[in-house]
């Protein structure tokens, strides 16, 4: 292989690293902000839940 056949392979799989980074940190975003739309859900569902705690002995 030839240094420009060799630079053109090291480019494309640079760039493909690259838009592999991007999705992965567009599926991270996505989970993120999934995650707290959960917790925001949960909170609204029953403000009251978790407020007292009942205890046998």
């Amino acid at each position: 292989m030839d240094i420009a056949a060799a630079s053109i392979v090291m480019n494309q799989n640079s760039l493909a690293l690259a838009a592999n980074i991007q999705v992965l940190s567009l599926a991270k975003e996505q989970a993120t902000q999934q995650g707290q739309d959960i917790v925001n859900m949960l909170k609204s569902a029953q403000p009251n839940l978790g407020q007292t705690i009942d205890i046998r002995i």
